[in-house]
C-alpha cells in the first residue's frame, strides 16, 4: 500500500502521544497484515468514543497487551474506516486529519464525505473542493 494521504500528498503522522498507528509508528500507514484498515486520523471527541463503545469497538479501555492505552477526547488516533464510516452514518463521526488520512480509505470512504469533517486546511485549499463546486 502507498504512502500517500487522500490528498495525494505525503501521509503526515496522526500522533504519538498515544502512539497511533497499526504499527504503532505514529502514522496511518497500512499495509496487508491490516485487516480493519486503520487509515483515517480522527481526532476523538467524547461523542464518538461513546458511539464506538456501543458498537463493539471500545477505544476507552487500556489493553497493554495490544499497546494500546485507552483515549481521551482530543486524542489523534487511526481509526478504520468502517468503524468511522458507521459513525458518520449515525451522526457521530469525529473530526478527521486529511494528511494524516491514508488515501487507502477512499476505497470506503468518499473524500468529499473526510472534507465536511476535516479539521486541517492544506496550503493549497483549492485540494478541498472538486470541480463541481464546495
Amino acid at each position: 500500500m502507498t504512502n500517500l494521504n487522500v490528498l495525494g500528498g505525503p501521509l503526515e503522522d496522526c500522533g504519538t502521544e498515544p502512539l497511533t498507528g497499526f504499527y504503532r509508528e505514529g502514522s496511518c500507514r497500512s499495509g496487508p497484515e491490516d485487516l480493519g484498515l486503520h487509515t483515517i486520523c480522527a481526532v476523538v471527541t467524547a461523542e464518538f468514543l461513546e458511539h464506538q463503545r456501543q458498537i463493539g469497538n471500545d477505544l476507552i479501555t487500556p489493553m497493554p497487551a495490544y499497546m494500546f492505552p485507552g483515549l481521551e477526547p482530543g486524542d489523534r488516533w487511526c481509526v478504520t474506516a468502517r468503524n468511522w464510516l458507521r459513525a458518520h452514518q449515525d451522526g457521530k463521526a469525529a473530526p478527521v486529519v486529511l494528511s494524516a488520512t491514508n488515501e487507502a480509505t477512499l476505497e470506503i470512504v468518499p473524500l468529499s464525505i473526510l472534507q465536511a469533517y476535516a479539521v486541517d486546511v492544506p496550503a493549497d485549499a483549492r485540494q478541498l473542493i472538486d470541480d463541481e463546486g464546495p
